[in-house]
């Protein structure tokens, strides 16, 4: 493979290369780049905008390069400022330790763990506190912090800055430092944070990385970025069922980008395809990478079936509630078919709530409308659940 291709792959969809002709010039060395991922165990579950930079580090590797996977530890106790608009909340130690582990686990559904060096920076960025920060804090300016957008927007709106998240660049930075990167990734918001990095590395003697960032990848809602938080996003822990349907819920112009990003399909082939034969192929593969290739066709199948052709499932297992279970929204939340009960009075109210295929009208009592002892309750367009009475 060429330079240039190899440049067209670990860059695909990239919104920055800082710069193109440094990455080139790293990649005729003749040797194994050393390609940096930090990431912060802040919460304990990763979706799918979360693997838009482990998609392009597997990519180094499978060119031969060391993908460096720092979990970040000790930069999780400060949480990273970029992006947000106000302060992060801190978590104690026991929360950081149980998310790492998770993150591990889902990593590796994207990375060769034969091919990664798994760091935590808490090795090198306790000493440094207690050895370097001061004359780190000598090179690094206010003026320098402030260029930061989410730093200027939140001093212009009058929102509290600490000081500890202003180090956060610096932490990062250092990061650099300590594994000696190559490379850096990261999503477009971390680019301050990168350069940051570059910066420290000149000061250390050392050749600066190249930066490469990614967009942020649009959640379901086809509006913000993919969250957790709002209710937008497709976690890599989810059922193999529920990761399927949600993908089929992209929008057409949407599933280009998850395509581009997501995967390492000719976008040209993919657009050759009939739209809903192209997103049933992305839902597939995309299932496939996190749930195994059988469970991706079996879901393909439920699809087909539930969906082109009509027919309710009947091979769920059933749950069991009781005769008096109040009312359909007091049900659906028993069920943990939705989060809250306002979340299923949306739903009645936007008619996408059907009890064996009959639409629920509104959010009266169950007892209003008694089911068979046994019935199917679809709650959206593609969650299902057998719901079985208990005898009284």
């Amino acid at each position: 493979m060429t330079a240039e291709e190899q440049i067209r792959k670990v860059t695909r969809g990239a919104v920055e290369v800082v710069s193109r002709p440094e990455l080139e010039k790293k990649l005729k060395l003749g040797r194994p780049l050393r390609v940096k991922l930090g990431v912060d165990p802040t919460s304990p579950d990763l979706h799918l905008g979360h693997t838009l930079a482990f998609n392009r580090l597997r990519a180094f590797q499978d060119l031969g390069h060391t993908a460096v996977l720092i979990i970040g530890d000790f930069t999780a106790r400060i949480g990273d400022p970029s992006g947000r608009d106000s302060t992060r909340p801190t978590l104690d130690k026991a929360a950081i330790e149980s998310n790492a582990r998770t993150y591990q686990e889902q990593a590796f559904k994207v990375l060769d763990p034969l091919k990664t060096e798994l760091r935590y920076n808490s090795e090198w960025l306790e000493p440094f506190m207690r050895e370097r920060l001061m004359d780190a804090l000598k090179r690094c300016t206010v003026q320098q912090l402030m260029q930061r957008e989410d730093f200027a927007a939140r001093a212009k709106a009058g929102s509290p800055i600490t000081l500890l998240e202003m180090l956060y660049p610096l932490l990062q930075g250092y990061d650099s430092v300590a594994i000696k990167a190559d490379v850096e990734l990261g999503g477009n918001d971390q680019l301050f944070n990168l350069l940051m990095g570059r910066e420290m590395q000149k000061d250390a003697g050392q050749e600066p990385q190249v930066a490469i960032t990614s967009p942020l990848l649009v959640g379901l809602d086809g509006v913000r970025k993919m969250s957790k938080s709002y209710g937008n996003s497709i976690g890599l822990n989810e059922p193999p069922r529920e990761m399927f349907g949600k993908v089929m819920r992209v929008s057409d112009e949407l599933m280009w980008m998850y395509y581009e990003l997501l995967t390492d399909v000719d976008l040209d082939e993919a657009k050759a395809l009939h739209p809903m034969e192209a997103k049933k192929s992305l839902a597939e593969r995309l299932t496939a990478r996190y749930h195994g290739i059988e469970a991706a066709r079996e879901e393909r199948g439920f699809f087909d079936r539930t969906f082109s052709q009509k027919e309710l499932p009947t091979d769920l297992a059933p749950v069991e509630v009781e005769p008096t279970v109040g009312t359909w929204s007091q049900l659906l939340v028993k069920l943990g078919a939705v989060p809250s009960r306002k979340e299923a009075q949306r739903l009645i109210a936007q008619r996408a709530v059907k009890i064996d295929g009959a639409v629920i009208e509104a959010d009266t009592a169950v007892a209003s409308r008694p089911p068979q002892s046994l019935f199917t309750l679809q709650v959206g367009k593609h969650r299902f659940l057998r719901v079985k009475v208990k005898e009284s």
